[in-house]
């Protein structure tokens, strides 16, 4: 059975859409979509220029170009594209277009930290203390109960912008105002008008190893795995050095975060270990930035994905990872061919 992939908002993840091709081996065609050209789209079978996310338009004209090009199933890469495709799931499915994306009430939760903040620790989880208004920091910290440095970031934020530790309380006025300028002048601004007055967070500065979980479930949310990384090194906000890890702790923690998160297919998590206790930082219910070092060592979620739309039976093993495994993100140049015909 041929099966064709449409990939939006694919931006610069041309290796994902490597992954789905190698997946696919010539049963079909990954189709990559984005707001602008971009190298994916270069990587993919088929592309096409989409309007915004936020255009009224959107969605209706991901559906028209599925249908045009016999798409069986849409994922997307970017946080802000999720919630967008989780309520137009119903419209696609009405023509058999399966749409791999956690239910609308899973991307609120992730892509809204304070959301995430309030869940994880109404379940137990560890997590670092935040704020949403410097008053109820700024009485926190007189009373002691946290101290600086802390970090200030967007509530609905992506990558690295508008992060920034602030050191003191001049600091941190300074920086708080500047993020909450740094949201309206990017996309940031759109989730953030939910709550534009209070779209800054004030955030409890870790210190201790950091890690990145794949936690894997089926497309029905049942448990498969939780895929262990160490960062070793970050930037623009996703890893780019990482090593495989034999982690019973952090696999047992992913365990338990699927069992109340519920999500579809992957959940992309960051945490710490802080003397020996993890603590969770953020989630992320698609594809990370880390989930290639799981990928060159072993796992392989895009032949899974394809298999599970099939009803096909997944083998184990594309879920056994190497441990020690250790990878880094190679940056080279991309001719942008389309561009110049």
């Amino acid at each position: 059975m041929k099966m064709n992939i449409l990939l939006t908002s694919a931006g610069r993840r041309s290796y994902i859409v490597k992954y789905f091709q190698e997946a696919l081996n010539g049963e079909g065609l990954v189709h990559a979509a984005n707001s602008q050209y971009s190298p994916a789209l270069e990587a993919a079978d088929r592309y096409v220029i989409t309007p915004l996310i936020y255009d009224k338009n959107y969605i209706q004209f991901l559906l028209d170009y599925s249908l045009s090009n016999n798409i069986n199933a849409v994922t997307s890469l970017f946080d802000v594209d999720l919630p967008i495709l989780a309520k137009a799931k119903s419209e696609f499915a009405k023509h058999n277009i399966h749409v791999i994306v956690s239910d609308y009430e899973v991307t609120q939760i992730c892509n809204d930290k304070w959301s995430t903040y309030t869940f994880l620790t109404k379940y137990g989880f560890n997590f670092p203390r935040t704020y949403l208004s410097i008053d109820d920091f700024s009485c926190d910290v007189d009373q002691g109960v946290i101290e600086f440095p802390v970090i200030i970031k967007p509530r609905w934020g992506c990558g690295s912008i508008g992060i920034y530790v602030a050191e003191n309380k001049q600091e941190l006025q300074v920086l708080y105002n500047k993020v909450n300028n740094e949201i309206l002048r990017t996309y940031l601004k759109y989730e953030s008008f939910q709550d534009i007055k209070q779209a800054v967070i004030i955030q409890q500065m870790l210190v201790g190893k950091e890690y990145g979980l794949d936690i894997i479930n089926d497309l029905n949310k049942n448990y498969i795995t939780t895929l262990v990384k160490h960062k070793l090194a970050m930037r623009s906000g996703e890893t780019d050095i990482a090593i495989t890890e034999d982690n019973k702790v952090l696999r047992e923690l992913g365990r338990k975060i699927s069992a109340n998160v519920g999500h579809i297919a992957n959940l992309d998590v960051d945490c710490f270990m802080v003397d020996e206790v993890p603590y969770i930082l953020e989630m992320n219910c698609r594809f990370g930035g880390g989930y290639p070092f799981s990928h060159i060592a072993g796992a392989n979620l895009p032949l899974a994905i394809i298999k599970w739309i099939k009803s096909e039976k997944i083998p184990r093993e594309l879920f056994e990872i190497k441990y020690n495994v250790k990878g880094v993100k190679d940056i080279s140049p991309v001719i942008l061919k389309n561009l110049l015909e």
